[in-house]
């Protein structure tokens, strides 16, 4: 086929159940984990479909959540185009887009081979690895240190707060939303945070499944790093799970995070050999 002769358009609400099915059978599929399922980015732009004589080909989702970042949030491809020339109209369309919204961030958890070969041919670079850590029943949870700190189930009016702890715990690439915030309370199971008197200095959202627990998100005032809060929040998901007869519980990092790492290790977790890449890419508009 000609390129010339492909469609390149924004995503309409109408196009959902298109997309439903080229997620289901498509042959390429890239889907970012976030409390927010693909394709309920619908109507946020870039959100490109890939079409010849109406029929759809390929899809490339990114639409920003926060002014200066966004990840790539979807990209499926069927089997009757090449995934590489998919790719790159989509991509370049893309790129063309975010380029008018000024300085933007774009990254990128890749979970497959082929996904890492078409980011690293468009420019993207491999930054870090998202590694797994499991703790399994009934591994010991040593106990935490005496401090004045005490732990209560997290309210939707503690959002605000819990914002700003977590835009000064994280760099840009990790920041969340106050929207993905939300949806990350509404979707736990076990949602907490910590308290200085009555001041939060931290907090947790974990989620369940028939799978076991896993800790979603942790985050501790910057000031108040160092002081075991961190470990606090930890040892009570880990008993509450426990006590519910959870048998493991998963947690995600970077690799190159070595606090939150020697975190996890103090708990018992260990870490499972899991590992996906990175990538990054800079785009001045």
């Amino acid at each position: 086929m000609d390129e010339i002769d492909y469609n390149i358009r924004s995503a309409l609400s109408t196009d959902r159940s298109r997309l439903e099915n080229l997620i289901h059978f498509g042959s390429y599929i890239h889907q970012h984990l976030d409390w927010k399922p693909p394709l309920d980015w619908i109507g946020s732009k870039p959100y490109l479909l890939l079409e010849k004589d109406g029929d759809l080909f390929a899809t490339l989702a990114c639409p920003p959540d926060l002014p200066e970042m966004t990840w790539i949030r979807l990209f499926a491809a069927n089997s009757l185009i090449n995934v590489s020339r998919a790719w790159r109209l989509l991509w370049e369309a893309t790129f063309r887009e975010l380029s008018r919204i000024g300085k933007i961030q774009v990254a990128a958890i890749s979970l497959q081979g082929w996904f890492n070969e078409l980011l690293e041919g468009s420019g993207f670079e491999h930054t870090d690895n998202v590694v797994v850590l499991m703790w399994e029943r009934p591994t010991p949870i040593p106990e935490p240190g005496s401090i004045k700190i005490s732990i209560r189930p997290m309210m939707l009016e503690d959002l605000r707060v819990i914002e700003k702890i977590d835009h000064d715990a994280f760099g840009m690439v990790w920041k969340n939303s106050l929207e993905s915030l939300e949806l990350a309370f509404q979707q736990s199971s076990l949602a907490t945070v910590a308290e200085s008197g009555n001041e939060i200095v931290g907090y947790q959202c974990s989620t369940s499944s028939s799978m076991g627990g896993h800790l979603a998100r942790l985050a501790v005032k910057t000031s108040m790093q160092g002081n075991g809060i961190g470990y606090l929040l930890l040892h009570q998901v880990l008993s509450q799970f426990s006590s519910q007869g959870v048998k493991h519980v998963t947690v995600n990092t970077q690799q190159n995070n070595t606090a939150s790492l020697a975190l996890y290790l103090k708990a018992g977790f260990a870490l499972t050999g899991e590992s996906y890449r990175v990538y990054q890419h800079n785009i001045i508009g």
